[in-house]
């Protein structure tokens, strides 16, 4: 069964839930660890919509998709290439994407986010989706000129680590197949990224195996599993959108 659990605030309480039509069922307790359903349920338009988890940690993937690499004819990595964002760059839907100070395009990635459930380390591959929570979108927003300005070190965390640059939500859809998901990103209403999660090169069971051997990875986190063709640049007043079937829509303004 298929649930969309959502994190919001609501009359200056910080609550958690599962959608149910307009409506958020109202859950108590640890929404990964066993959450307790209520009698209470408020009205969707009554409330803020927050990211529907608190992660301690956000891996980027690079180079995981093979559409992609075959465009800038990069060879498919031999293992799962990543970086981490910072807490500050986490962004709820609705939110506005800020343009940093610093010069340079600023660029969309629409993505899909594994949402990890369970604390593992050093899980096998076969074991990996018992540790997945569910899904979300996620926009891995980026500088990419700063990657590469300085030839002695590639900037990669600075690029893609600036405040509000890690949009995700608007909730975590739980009980779907990842290998059938298409991500759609379109900015000012055109479509501008269409493409399927099953031509990622690391699937999600492998990207949770092979990160949890490096780190241990706990609940809440979320694994950016890379973008495909599409990605471009974003002028201030634009809206951006990632939607991916089954979970829903992040919307977010670039300013």
């Amino acid at each position: 069964m298929i649930r969309h659990w959502i994190r919001f605030q609501h009359l200056d309480t910080v609550r958690f839930g599962t959608l149910e039509g307009d409506k958020i069922r109202i859950f108590k307790g640890d929404m990964f660890d066993s959450p307790r359903r209520t009698d209470m349920a408020v009205n969707l338009n009554e409330v803020e919509v927050l990211t529907p988890s608190v992660p301690g940690k956000v891996l980027a993937m690079w180079n995981n998709f093979h559409a992609l690499g075959q465009k800038l004819g990069l060879a498919p990595p031999a293992e799962p290439l990543y970086l981490m964002k910072p807490s500050t760059s986490y962004l709820a839907p609705g939110g506005t994407i800020r343009k940093p100070l610093c010069e340079g395009k600023v660029a969309f990635e629409g993505e899909l986010a594994i949402v990890i459930g369970r604390r593992c380390t050093a899980v096998p591959v076969e074991e990996a989706a018992d540790y997945v929570f569910g899904y979300t979108c996620a926009n891995d927003v980026t500088v990419g000129e700063i990657i590469g300005r300085d030839p002695t070190f590639p900037q990669w965390v600075r690029a893609k680590g600036f405040d509000t640059f890690c949009p995700f939500g608007p909730v975590i859809a739980t009980g779907l197949n990842p290998a059938m998901l298409v991500v759609r990103t379109t900015l000012n209403g055109e479509v501008r990224q269409d493409y399927p999660i099953n031509d990622m090169v690391f699937s999600v069971a492998e990207l949770v195996s092979r990160i949890s051997q490096d780190m241990t990875l706990e609940p809440g986190d979320l694994l950016l599993c890379g973008t495909s063709v599409g990605v471009g640049s974003m002028r201030p007043g634009s809206t951006i959108e990632v939607e991916i079937d089954g979970i829903g829509k992040l919307i977010n303004r670039f300013e």
